[in-house]
């Protein structure tokens, strides 16, 4: 992977001299539209640290997906590089119990499609995304865990929260999450993110949480108090669950940082809106549906 750091010439031998302090970058993503097309982000303050939506599509995120769409997902199993307490068998029951409310929302519009991911809401058919999923506009549809492909609308949208929901029709037997509230949520909690990174159905990644708070700018409105997380997040994830070892949804993924701009890959650094801020959007939205 390209290195965009650039380094100072040191006076001392390169390989003793401490180099001087590197001060913060702020964090700056430029919105990926949907998913479909468009360019990925741009470099920031001269360096290194890149930051994306993760609504896979465009050349980007679409030639996997539509490899692996119509692929039932396999059972999910989680990665074991968690911490403290869980175990490894530990976060698979967490997997097993949170992956049937996962989907896949997929959007075919007239610039192309792309796809993200979804969290059931409720046994009606009531799902979440980001609006960045469903943005420019499309058939949409919904591959639900067991494979099914079911229709769905869009039923509201917030793009200030980057969040929307969509409603799926003709799907039974649907498992809706359960979600958590922010005071529950603490630096070096293990997490599991879910979703279809690449179009890749049925991922579970798992990870920590890294940081609280965090601030990103869209490009068109500025995204406060999301979670960081080290759990590997990439383009289609957008929308899916970030959730704790008791199966507990605490943030919807929404933003990655990269390493450049040719490379959108996961590079251990991304975001997620938290519950709190998830179930009071989602209540005004239901509310605008009415």
């Amino acid at each position: 992977m390209t290195d965009l750091l650039t380094r100072p010439a040191y006076a001392d031998d390169p390989m003793t001299a401490t180099p001087p302090p590197v001060p913060p970058l702020p964090p700056h993503v430029v919105s990926h539209r949907g998913g479909g097309g468009g360019r990925w982000p741009r470099r920031i303050a001269g360096g290194a640290v890149l930051l994306a939506l993760i609504g896979g599509g465009g050349t980007a995120g679409a030639l996997v997906a539509g490899h692996y769409a119509d692929t039932p997902a396999a059972a999910a199993t989680a990665t074991t590089t968690a911490t403290g307490a869980a175990t490894s068998s530990g976060l698979a029951a967490v997997a097993a119990k949170v992956s049937p409310s996962i989907v896949t929302v997929l959007v075919d519009g007239p610039e192309g499609s792309s796809l993200g991911s979804g969290v059931i809401l409720g046994a009606d058919g009531l799902m979440l995304t980001n609006n960045h999923v469903i943005a420019s506009g499309g058939t949409v549809s919904v591959r639900l865990a067991d494979g099914r492909t079911v229709p769905a609308s869009v039923v509201a949208a917030d793009a200030t929260h980057d969040l929307a929901l969509v409603r799926a029709t003709g799907a039974s037997g649907l498992t809706p999450a359960t979600f958590g509230t922010d005071g529950s949520v603490a630096v070096g909690d293990t997490v599991l993110a879910f979703g279809a990174p690449l179009g890749l159905a049925g991922t579970v990644t798992s990870g920590i949480v890294s940081a609280l708070d965090r601030e990103v700018d869209t490009g068109g409105e500025k995204l406060t108090g999301l979670l960081q997380t080290d759990a590997a997040i990439n383009e289609g994830n957008s929308g899916g669950a970030l959730v704790d070892t008791s199966g507990t949804v605490v943030g919807i993924n929404v933003a990655i940082a990269t390493a450049s701009d040719r490379s959108t890959g996961n590079v251990g650094v991304g975001f997620a809106i938290p519950a709190g801020t998830v179930t009071q959007v989602v209540r005004q939205l239901e509310a605008q549906a009415r």
